[in-house]
């Protein structure tokens, strides 16, 4: 198995996972401030640019949060947004908007995946990339092999916000098989194979610890997908009008 790399990681992420790292080694909690800019730069030995896009992607993370003129504080738990998330009406606008939010988790989720996990985790994707490949292989329905696929990589990232994050995302997308019934279509000739490729770019530039190629890869593969689905409804659309 290839030793990880971490010098393929850019040096936001690496500011990223040290101020993640700080917060829970200080046992910092929500409303602490961390310490001022000038500070983190000292510390950290970077230049704002890059401390910047360290805490823009803690905030996207829902970690911390900045209020304008008095500094950036660590955040509570946006419970109340996850909740509304998974309860919210199952819009096919809603699931499109859904899916865009996936691929946005899944691509910073394979990137961590590749600096975090652990041996166990590696064999685990592994596991279910090949339980997937044979099943797709066979012409078998394979959603199941592929969610478990990608809920492999999000706890391979050691974020449970990921996994937690992931789970209710794909509760809230209809899987393809309902989707093909309801248009009356039969699955596109070929896609089982089109799946394995575009799988098999993710699991390769995993198994190279490539986190550039591991993030397209991941971006090709969701946003084909959301495409498909796109076509899909389509179909559905014109069959009722």
């Amino acid at each position: 198995m290839p030793e990880k790399d971490n010098t393929k990681l850019r040096l936001p992420q690496l500011i990223a996972i040290r101020l993640r790292d700080k917060i829970a080694q200080e046992k910092l909690i929500p409303g602490d401030k961390l310490p001022t800019e000038p500070s983190l730069i000292a510390e950290m030995g970077v230049s704002r640019t890059v401390l910047r896009e360290a805490i823009a992607t803690l905030k996207a993370e829902g970690l911390v949060e900045a209020k304008q003129g008095v500094g950036v504080f660590v955040s509570s738990p946006k419970t109340e947004t996850v909740a509304s998330l998974a309860q919210g009406e199952m819009t096919l606008t809603a699931i499109i908007e859904t899916i865009e939010i996936r691929i946005a988790l899944e691509i910073e989720s394979i990137a961590l995946a590749i600096s975090r996990s652990s041996l166990a985790q590696e064999a685990e994707i592994y596991r279910c990339f090949d339980l997937l490949e044979r099943q797709l292989k066979n012409q078998q329905n394979a959603e199941k092999e592929d969610y478990d696929f990608h809920h492999a990589i999000a706890s391979a990232s050691n974020n449970q916000h990921f996994v937690d994050l992931l789970s209710i995302l794909a509760k809230r997308s209809i899987p393809r098989t309902r989707l093909h019934d309801e248009a009356n279509l039969i699955q596109k000739p070929g896609l089982e194979k089109i799946l394995i490729e575009e799988h098999k770019a993710i699991i390769d530039a995993y198994a190279e610890k490539d986190i550039d190629a591991a993030r397209k890869a991941m971006r090709a593969h969701l946003t084909n997908g959301l495409g498909r689905y796109r076509e899909l409804i389509r179909e559905i659309d014109r069959g009722h009008s």
